[in-house]
């Protein structure tokens, strides 16, 4: 072989030009061949992501949907409420002097006239004492001068004396009189003020915050009050309403003058700040005679029955009126989602892709939203599922009855 080639120069070209015939030929197939592996993948792939493949319809998400309807209901709006004793007293000293003794202690109940507080009443004893004193001295000279009366009249009567002489004796009678009216006044005072150191309770309720402690100087002047004082056998519930809420009130109940509404308003139940709702429902008694002209509202106040003491002034609460509807568009509030502050749903078109779609609600019953605006009746929407939708997105439908929601989660 060496021979041929050491020989043959024109055969060892050949031999050449036919290895690289073989290579070439071996590129450029395998090259076609990758490029049309490639082609066809391409096509594959670009088959099984058209709409129109029987395979993509299989992908779809089936959901379920429910016919937008009419029902009855009763909604309950809510109104910021805060909470007072029917009797909020401020117990204040009507005496000056230092506190010797506190009866009571903070949050205690205490009945009418139960002692409260003691002011060290010394000086108060002793001005009483100097009253009842002037007061005898009054009176001693009222009996100098009734005597001098008696004794001038006869001499008058028998022209021993003259009548001026009468007179006299008259007026200094006249003036001891006074004098004892005086005396007799300054001891009532004085009499008072001792009283006035000996504080009672003037009405039957629980004690509050007592900030002053015994040995405090105490007195008329003083800017805080020894106490607060709460009868809250029954509470007083203030809240307000809109202008356009009120207006709404008055349309919606029967009756020729506001206390003719009042009447016909339902009872009106207290949520507490647990969000539990009070035991006891409250009734609308009154309303306030005028706008709050910085608010635009209108405050309210209902009372509540508070046998037990569980109610304190300072609570705060929500005040929770119900309003009955014949029928109303009801969406369960699973079928909605909120986004910036406003409620969506995602209703289903003919062609059965979805939109989002804001609605207003006036309400809720149970676990429903009761729909203003933004849905009719017969308008279709997703109840469940919605985290994975987006809008345009198709879907398979899956009908739900709306009796079936309403039996297993009652308004």
């Amino acid at each position: 072989m060496e021979t041929v080639l050491l020989s043959n120069q024109g055969g060892f070209s050949f031999l050449n030009t036919t290895i690289m015939r073989n290579v070439l030929d071996f590129t450029k197939n395998n090259f076609l061949s990758l490029v049309l592996l490639i082609t066809i993948t391409t096509l594959a792939y670009a088959c099984n992501t058209t709409t129109g493949n029987p395979g993509m319809q299989q992908q779809l998400q089936t959901l379920p949907v429910i016919d937008v309807g009419a029902w009855p209901a009763t909604i309950y709006v809510e109104y910021s409420a805060s909470i007072e004793g029917k009797k909020d007293i401020e117990i204040r000293p009507q005496v000056e002097g230092y506190l010797d003794r506190i009866f009571v202690d903070e949050g205690a109940y205490v009945n009418a006239g139960q002692p409260l507080f003691k002011i060290n009443d010394r000086i108060y004893v002793e001005q009483l004492n100097n009253a009842k004193a002037a007061l005898a001295a009054a009176r001693a000279n009222l009996s100098s001068a009734q005597i001098n009366v008696t004794r001038l009249t006869p001499l008058v009567q028998n022209n021993v004396i003259s009548e001026v002489q009468l007179k006299t004796a008259q007026a200094n009678y006249d003036a001891a009189a006074a004098s004892v009216g005086q005396a007799e006044a300054m001891v009532a005072h004085a009499q008072t003020n001792l009283g006035y150191t000996l504080i009672k309770a003037p009405t039957s309720g629980y004690i509050g915050r007592i900030p002053l402690k015994t040995g405090s100087l105490v007195g008329a002047t003083t800017l805080e009050p020894l106490t607060m004082l709460s009868e809250i056998r029954d509470i007083y519930a203030y809240f307000s309403l809109s202008e356009s809420d009120f207006l709404q009130f008055k349309n919606q109940y029967p009756g020729k003058s506001i206390q003719e509404k009042l009447k016909q308003f339902p009872p009106v139940e207290l949520v507490l700040a647990d969000n539990s709702i009070y035991s006891n429902k409250g009734k609308v008694e009154s309303i306030s005679g005028q706008f709050n002209n910085s608010t635009g509202s209108i405050s309210l106040r209902a009372t509540f029955p508070n046998e037990g003491g569980l109610l304190r002034s300072g609570n705060t609460g929500r005040i929770r009126i119900p309003r009955s509807y014949s029928t109303a568009l009801l969406v369960p509030q699973e079928a909605t989602f909120e986004l910036q502050d406003k409620i969506f749903v995602f209703m289903l078109s003919d062609s059965n892709k979805v939109a989002s779609v804001p609605i207003t609600v006036s309400g809720s019953s149970g676990n429903f939203y009761i729909v203003e605006k933004g849905l009719k009746a017969g308008d279709k929407i997703v109840y469940s599922g919605l985290d994975r939708l987006r809008e345009g997105v198709m879907i398979n439908p899956q009908a739900l009855s709306m009796d079936s929601l309403l039996k297993s989660k009652p308004l």
